[in-house]
């Protein structure tokens, strides 16, 4: 005899929103671990490398035209300066029958130099570049500290972060911890590193803190970022610390991961609370990471250390 079998309409099983605080839950716990130990790193680095070629398929267009324009700039550059020079010809050959002529040959000699003028100063930004590029590589030749010269490839799009994403890594010798410069001093210090990228942090990101001293009398402080304005902070000095408006900050060296004697940045002013009982030192960083493209990494062996022992 046939049994009449019962039919299931609804799926049995957990329901939708019990699955979806799972999956929060699980989400905050992996968040957690991340951020206090370092469990995840190989599998971090596994995917950085997978993902490597594909962040370079994505910049090569820029690069492409970035090349591009470069060449035609150089071109365009000494095409203007030999146009130049044929035009002081002329100027020079105009400049003899300068007082026989009328009052609208007089003006359009007039706008011919100011044309000059415009040339000589596009000119001297390209110099100026150039001179840039020279000094950078430079920078760190007095102390003979070793340093590897990076590209930046982007700037993640955090507004919570301040951060620089660049093109060279752990094969290159960067490892946690180190610090980055240009030209006018510190940058900011690396905070994660790939085999082929590294992770860096501005000094006015809220996780640096760098060790500084004022030139003028040799007080050393700690300079902290987080500032909104984009400026760091000097923070908990006393009331009757020798700060003053208009002193230069360097790296005391404290510490072994900033080299003693680098340019940080320059006190805008100093905010006293008679209440709290302490002064805050507001400085404008003397570096500037958002006009240039080439940093220096600084190679330190207190940084790879560091590195190591970190949990």
């Amino acid at each position: 005899m046939q049994q009449n079998a019962t039919l299931r309409l609804f799926k049995r099983g957990p329901t939708a929103e019990f699955r979806l605080l799972v999956i929060l839950v699980l989400s905050l716990v992996l968040l957690v671990v991340d951020a206090r130990w370092k469990v995840f790193e190989p599998a971090r680095q596994a995917v950085s490398v997978l993902i490597y070629p594909f962040q370079r398929a994505a910049m090569a267009p820029r690069d492409l035209i970035e090349g591009v324009r470069s060449w035609t700039n150089a071109a365009t550059v000494a095409k203007e300066e030999k146009e130049a020079l044929q035009r002081q010809r002329i100027e020079l050959a105009q400049q003899r029958l300068f007082f026989f002529l009328g009052n609208e040959e007089k003006e359009a000699l007039q706008r011919q130099r100011i044309e000059l003028a415009q040339l000589a100063s596009h000119a001297a930004q390209f110099a100026t570049e150039n001179q840039q590029l020279r000094r950078l590589l430079n920078v760190t030749a007095p102390a003979e500290q070793q340093s590897v010269a990076v590209e930046v490839l982007y700037e993640p799009a955090n507004p919570y972060t301040r951060h620089l994403i660049f093109n060279k890594g752990s094969d290159s010798g960067i490892a946690s911890g180190m610090p980055v410069i240009d030209e006018g001093g510190v940058v900011g210090q690396v905070v994660r590193v790939t085999p082929f990228t590294s992770e860096a942090a501005l000094i006015t990101d809220e996780k640096v803190s760098v060790p500084v001293q004022v030139v003028r009398n040799g007080l050393r402080l700690i300079a902290f970022g987080g500032n909104p304005a984009g400026k760091i902070e000097a923070r908990f000095l006393p009331l009757n610390a020798d700060v003053r408006a208009g002193d230069t900050l360097v790296t005391s060296g404290i510490g072994g991961l900033f080299p003693a004697g680098l340019a940080v940045a320059r006190v805008d002013e100093v905010r006293r609370d008679v209440v709290s009982g302490f002064a805050v030192a507001v400085a404008t960083p003397l570096s500037h990471p958002e006009r240039y493209r080439h940093f220096l990494v600084l190679l330190s062996e207190q940084s790879e250390l560091l590195s190591e022992v970190e949990p």
